[in-house]
């Protein structure tokens, strides 16, 4: 038993000053006020001894308060560190700390391969958003890379990284294991045709016709399965990683290697936007963003160019846009990945019952958590916004859009509209993620979406408005 006498206990070799062992000595203020958890826990201590309140459950009391406030400390330490980490890549990069931008390749340079075509995307000026909203809303072109996505950017980073560790070796009749909705796929596939690799892409069965056929004109191993929750066996993406997991080479090929790519998890993704997306905008604009809008497919786009943007100018404000079914949404602004359709009793094979392709997530994938600490804000899209959004701009801006991209539209709208009332003299630049062209090879271009999101049967079949009105989205906020 513990018991209290003069402030101190009466087991020898006991340390009156409780908040010292037991707790990290953080401090925090209140209205110009002081705390220190060291001090609190001291003068619990003597009011538990003035009153005569001994026993074990008194210590129980405070060691449990203690670990509790040490806790928090120490998430919080958590979070500076890796707050410091990115910050010692800036550092590494530009070692004098004076920020140097990238040299865009020039027009008539010539590059090695296809992989050489990849990033250096141009910006574009969306003319007709721009002059409705008073803002310069501008795209970045991903449609330029050859696979016609930013996803180009992931796939080469990713197989680089994996040839530089010895996982892959060309030409060895190596394959590349990926479960995508697609645009992953047709990158990974581009970039195993040219540098000799065989690929497999795990698709859900409800992908859009087009991408499927895309994949397999670029020589992939194209297998379809059921959608289901990604905690199933047999979700696309742990049924990729599995194939990869017991592959074996054959006699005619004993150096032949499986590699799962893991977009959703690996390092590299989040690497490749923020090492020269990021820096593009940034060289582009002249150091002048105000904000930038995309959505999160795994999270790597978004989570890599805001956490470079946020370095180099803390000011600009990163916004996610996310599509119905998506929890991104709840998990910037309230803390919690969740979604209503996810409520009990809701839940339904096709868990997620929208036309938007490619971003969405419903759980905190590895390249989502990175960059939470640099996203400020999130903003909803519903499916009949986005297709709304869509047939405007094929109709005033020539600009053939996908799904997806058309949800970062809408979004970035709103945002410069939020911008533009909080500076009504001046013209905030807000910068999104496109990915679209009239071609076939382009990602989530319109061509890709002929089956589903540009069909306007489809979608008036779903109660969908195909009307190239966008009215309400630039309503005053």
């Amino acid at each position: 038993m513990w018991s209290f006498t003069s402030g101190a206990p009466t087991r020898p070799g006991f340390d009156s000053r409780i908040g010292n062992i037991f707790c990290f000595n953080f401090s925090w203020s209140v209205q110009g006020r002081h705390y220190f958890t060291s001090k609190i826990m001291d003068r619990l201590a003597r009011v538990f001894t003035r009153y005569r309140y001994t026993g074990t459950w008194v210590v129980g009391f405070l060691v449990g308060l203690c670990t509790g406030l040490g806790a928090l400390a120490l998430a919080r330490s958590h979070r500076a560190l890796e707050r410091a980490s990115i910050r010692r890549k800036v550092a590494r990069s530009s070692p004098n700390n004076d920020f140097v931008p990238i040299q865009l390749q020039q027009s008539h340079s010539i590059v090695s391969g296809v992989e050489g075509m990849i990033g250096n995307t141009p910006l574009v000026r969306i003319r007709s958003l721009s002059d409705l909203t008073g803002c310069e809303i501008l795209g970045k072109a991903e449609f330029v890379n050859p696979g016609g996505s930013p996803k180009d950017r992931v796939a080469l980073q990713i197989i680089t990284e994996a040839e530089k560790d010895e996982l892959l070796v060309p030409h060895t009749g190596s394959w590349i294991f990926e479960g995508t909705v697609g645009s992953t796929g047709i990158s990974l596939a581009t970039l195993a045709c040219a540098k000799g690799y065989r690929c497999c892409i795990v698709v859900p069965d409800d992908v859009a016709e087009e991408k499927a056929t895309l994949l397999r004109r670029l020589g992939a191993v194209v297998e379809a399965v059921r959608p289901r929750g990604i905690v199933d066996p047999r979700h696309f993406v742990n049924e990729a990683r599995t194939r990869a997991q017991s592959w074996k080479p054959n006699h005619d090929e004993p150096c032949a290697r499986a590699f799962f790519a893991d977009q959703f998890e690996t390092d590299a993704n989040f690497s490749a936007h923020y090492e020269h997306t990021g820096p593009e905008i940034w060289t582009q604009t002249q150091g002048h963003v105000d904000a930038f809008v995309a959505g999160t497919g795994t999270g790597g786009t978004l989570s890599g160019v805001s956490a470079y943007l946020k370095e180099v100018s803390p000011s600009v404000l990163t916004v996610a846009a996310d599509p119905p079914g998506s929890g991104v949404y709840n998990r910037i602004q309230y803390g919690v990945m969740y979604n209503a359709t996810e409520a009990e009793g809701t839940r339904r094979r096709h868990q997620v019952d929208t036309v938007v392709e490619g971003i969405g997530l419903n759980r905190l994938t590895r390249n989502l958590e990175l960059g939470l600490p640099f996203i400020d804000a999130a903003e909803r899209v519903t499916d009949d916004e986005a297709v709304r959004m869509s047939r405007w701009l094929s109709t005033h801006d020539g600009l053939f859009l996908g799904s997806s991209s058309a949800v970062h539209c809408v979004a970035a709208v709103r945002t410069a509209l939020r911008l533009k009332a909080q500076r009504p003299d001046t013209r905030p630049v807000v910068v999104t993620i496109l990915y679209v062209y009239h071609r076939l090879r382009s990602a989530d271009s319109g061509s890709r979406h002929l089956s589903k999101f540009q069909n306007d049967e489809a979608m008036q079949a779903r109660g969908l408005n195909v009307v190239a009105d966008i009215a309400d989205i630039l309503a005053p906020l």
